[in-house]
């Protein structure tokens, strides 16, 4: 059944304007850089506020890293062929991934729905853009031809629990560890803080 829908979207996307092609293309790796601008911007913003605003702003990069890393590992131990290859007569709008490359989970997906759940917990006014990037970024995996939906709903499933339990289990310790940081004067300018959070 999921090999059906892969098809009926991989041929849908072979029919669509060259213009959406491209876009797909592009974007499907460009949404992660859009994530990594927007964390550079969130940490920019706590730099002024309080350390645990600042310890939130520093953990959901690192865990979201983390959730690629277990990603990596799912795949090695479920060896799942990519459709692009397990599939005959399929047509894709990328290359297909080389074998031992696997499937599942998809990597893009867990770093865009991992990205967006540390920036939503840092920066909650982000919520509605940041989760609509994350669900275009996995969909656009199906699309471009190189995973099955069932590969694009765990790894949005994986980067959407884990870095939200790794945030909120850790965010403790790091803000103690911010307050310290801060009181180094060679870090200062990193992790500024103002006057009131000094201690």
């Amino acid at each position: 059944m999921d090999g059906r829908l892969y098809r009926d979207v991989v041929e849908f996307a072979a029919g669509t304007p060259e213009w959406l092609r491209e876009l797909a293309e592009t974007g499907t790796d460009a949404v992660l850089a859009v994530f990594a601008v927007l964390s550079l911007w969130v940490w920019w913003r706590a730099r002024r506020g309080p350390a645990g605003a600042m310890a939130l702003a520093l953990l959901g990069p690192v865990a979201t890293v983390a959730a690629y890393a277990v990603s990596e590992v799912v795949k090695v131990l479920l060896r799942e062929e990519r459709p692009c290859r397990a599939l005959h007569g399929v047509t894709t709008l990328v290359p297909c991934p080389p074998y031992g490359d696997w499937s599942l989970p998809s990597n893009h997906a867990t770093l865009a729905a991992g990205a967006a759940a540390g920036l939503v917990i840092a920066w909650r006014a982000l919520a509605p853009y940041v989760v609509v990037l994350a669900l275009l970024s996995g969909m656009s995996r199906v699309f471009v031809g190189v995973h099955y939906p069932h590969d694009v709903a765990v790894g949005l499933l994986l980067g959407g629990v884990l870095v939200p339990v790794v945030v909120l289990a850790l965010s403790g310790p790091a803000t103690t560890l911010v307050v310290r940081l801060r009181g180094l004067t060679v870090l200062r300018p990193l992790l500024l803080a103002p006057r009131a959070d000094r201690g």
